[in-house]
């Protein structure tokens, strides 16, 4: 009881924190600036029908997800599915792939009476929350109106799971207050065991079960058609600090004719990152501009949303961002699911268990620093047959391990029978 109150009153503490995140942050992405009172549990679209409730925080999760929706959109035609975000760019992630099908929302800030509000005015039959979204308050308010609440392809971190240790006795009940636990491996099963979780189970990863789309595979025709014959390197989902390494690395592999793919993780730096292309006098083009790609074009800005698997359909060896520096990583598994050999850094602590897999299974190579890197690129783009070879291994990597969706379906099948 005491601990509870201890966090909320630290909610409390931190409000004007809040409020300036949100005015900084719609500053540099104008998307913070609507739905402000979502935040706080005011809604304006009302449910007709039974609502099943999907929690995916931004992009890579609302992706991850796909697949679950569209499952349950298909074998539950008489509910609603809410599909519920933090971030802008989430947000449109679920406008770009789900359409007017679902419904969609922010999840309120995790305060007692925005929670209460986001829970009495939507009342979900179900909640599924998404990777390692744990709301002390938000779990305690759908246990009190006997809504099931799933956390589903669960992942739990070394460093996640060392920030819940500090709130031990909130993070044990919360967790002890779900309905279950579908965890991606069992090292997250494990974790989240020691934190208190009565019976996680291991039931893979969903991303797994996301097939390329045609419609992202022909743009990727296109796009490479753009580029010509030339060797192609993707530096995809990078981070602040992680583009000047990828340069300095692609100058170092001194790959005749190589071009550049550098895609950034978040919108906002769409015009940083082309700045310092700018500024380094490199010859660039980018998408958002529709400009031919030339012969002599050095580097192609990657400024679009929602086309990640067009650009690892069009490059010709991938670099996973977030992993050059401690970041934690990024997924690889629409990578490998397109065939294309991966590069990945050493930090990797957010998809540990996915990326050991991929390097054991030759899909992926770890390098432990940009100049491994620009070494790496050098080799591979050298030699045709390895990269084949790590294409085919990501291919069989990926499909060694689908069927999360269907266990995940399963689990949920019981909690809403009539």
């Amino acid at each position: 009881m005491l601990a509870r109150i201890a966090y909320n009153a630290l909610l409390w503490l931190v409000t004007p924190w809040v409020i300036w995140h949100l005015v900084s942050r719609a500053r540099r992405q104008r998307g913070y600036r609507q739905h402000v009172a979502e935040r706080f549990g005011r809604y304006a679209l009302r449910p007709d029908r039974p609502v099943i409730w999907l929690h995916a925080v931004s992009v890579g999760e609302t992706r991850a997800a796909a697949p679950l929706v569209e499952r349950l959109l298909a074998a539950y035609p008489h509910h609603q599915v809410l599909v519920t975000h933090m971030t802008p760019t989430g947000r449109a992630a679920s406008e770009q792939l789900f359409g007017d099908r679902v419904m969609r929302c922010y999840l309120p800030y995790d305060y007692p009476f925005a929670v209460a509000r986001f829970l009495d005015h939507f009342r979900p039959a179900l909640g599924l929350l998404m990777e390692t979204e744990i709301w002390f308050n938000l779990i305690r308010a759908c246990r009190g109106r006997r809504v099931p609440a799933l956390l589903v392809n669960a992942r739990m971190s070394k460093r996640s799971a060392g920030r819940y240790a500090r709130f031990p006795g909130l993070t044990r009940r919360a967790l002890q207050e779900l309905t279950a636990i579908a965890a991606q491996a069992p090292a997250d099963a494990d974790r989240l065991k020691a934190l208190g979780a009565p019976a996680p189970t291991v039931m893979g990863n969903l991303k797994f079960d996301l097939a390329p789309p045609e419609a992202m595979l022909g743009l990727g025709t296109m796009l490479r058609q753009r580029f010509g014959e030339r060797p192609v390197l993707l530096a995809a989902s990078t981070r602040p600090g992680e583009e000047a390494l990828v340069l300095a690395a692609v100058a170092g592999a001194a790959v005749p004719g190589l071009l550049t793919v550098i895609v950034p993780r978040h919108p906002q730096r769409f015009q940083e990152v082309a700045t310092l292309l700018q500024d380094r006098g490199l010859r660039f083009r980018r998408r958002s501009s529709d400009e031919p790609v030339t012969a002599d074009t050095q580097v192609f800005l990657g400024d679009s949303m929602g086309e990640m698997f067009a650009y690892y359909a069009a490059c010709d060896v991938a670099f996973i961002g977030g992993s050059l520096l401690p970041f934690g990583g990024q997924n690889l598994i629409e990578a490998a699911a397109c065939g294309k050999p991966v590069l990945v850094g050493p930090h990797t602590f957010n998809f540990d268990e996915v990326t050991r897999l991929a390097v054991e299974g030759g899909a992926a190579q770890r390098v432990e620093s940009g100049a491994a890197l620009g070494d790496a690129i050098g080799r591979l783009l050298a030699d045709p047959e390895r990269r084949r070879a790590m294409g085919r291994a990501g291919l069989a990597f990926a499909a060694s391990h689908r069927g999360a969706t269907a266990r995940v379906m399963e689990m949920v099948r019981p909690l809403l029978q009539p």
